[in-house]
């Protein structure tokens, strides 16, 4: 078989700079393709509506606790990133009477952790289409910056899906949530709607008024995405304790659809970034 010719030492630049030139040129542009056309996958999955179009985008329902078992159930109506409708039924501990409630006609609840991750998502695209084919590169560390503010974007969007609010039991008490629902809920009960990952969460707590004679010691409760039993607060000046805690959840397809997408498009701007600290390895000085 032929050998190779050796390559002298002086040839070696111009080659890599041919390559890098051509990597600049040709390479990130399809790769921001890719990206773009990724990202707009993802940015459909979170569609809002058009005003006078809502119909356009599907309301989709979600069973949330099925067994007979489970003290809660839920049905909950999303659409892009509101709860159109609510189904909430609650067996009390107690009585094991069931309590219903449904959100009042005039009412929806946005997600913010939805609108959050789609408005990320938005950004990132801008950044991408700042940038079309015509656009020249004419360094390494251009390409590095503009992957670097797309992927800050992309982690932004992931972690409004993955980690919800945290919220201290007064704050829950006072949200505007408690507000939505016909019958209104009583004063012993609370409840929290949040995503989590592909999961969209429904929180049921049951309180139970603390006595002012009693003998616990009162220690309310910090801010978390979950309380367990035995949490204490205070609101009003009244001193309550969770006495119960149920938890259903189910898998929203799209969502994690998204979370999908947002892993390619980090892997992409990472891979391209790898590509061109090779080459800026080589050779250091890149005149303009």
């Amino acid at each position: 078989c032929c050998i190779e010719p050796s390559t002298t030492r002086s040839e070696e630049p111009f080659h890599h700079e041919d390559e890098f030139n051509w990597l600049l040129k040709e390479e990130v542009h399809a790769v921001l393709k890719q990206l773009q056309d990724i990202l707009k996958e993802a940015s459909r999955r979170f569609a809002v509506p058009t005003p006078g179009m809502e119909a356009q985008l599907k309301q989709e329902n979600f069973i949330l606790g099925s067994s007979t078992m489970d003290q809660v159930k839920g049905v909950l109506t999303l659409q892009g990133e509101a709860l159109t409708q609510a189904d909430i039924n609650i067996k009390v501990a107690k009585s094991s009477q069931v309590m219903h409630f449904t959100f009042r006609d005039d009412k929806q609840w946005k997600l913010q952790q939805i609108q959050d991750a789609r408005n990320h998502v938005n950004q990132a695209l801008q950044l991408l289409s700042s940038r079309d084919e015509s656009y020249h590169f004419k360094t390494g560390a251009e390409v590095n910056k503009l992957m670097d503010a797309v992927m800050l974007q992309l982690t932004r969007a992931r972690n409004r899906l993955t980690t919800p609010a945290t919220l201290t039991l007064p704050e829950l008490a006072s949200s505007g949530l408690m507000k939505m629902f016909t019958p209104p809920m009583p004063g012993d009960v609370m409840i929290n709607f949040y995503i989590n990952l592909s999961k969209l969460c429904l929180t049921v707590y049951q309180l139970h008024v603390l006595q002012p004679n009693t003998t616990k010691n009162f220690k309310p409760a910090g801010s978390s995405v979950l309380h367990n039993p035995g949490a204490m607060f205070e609101i009003n000046n009244t001193k309550f304790e969770v006495s119960h805690v149920h938890k259903v959840e189910c898998v929203v397809p799209w969502l994690n659809d998204t979370l999908v997408f947002f892993t390619i498009s980090l892997q992409l701007c990472q891979q391209l970034k790898d590509k061109i600290s090779v080459f800026s390895s080589f050779w250091n000085y890149r005149p303009f």
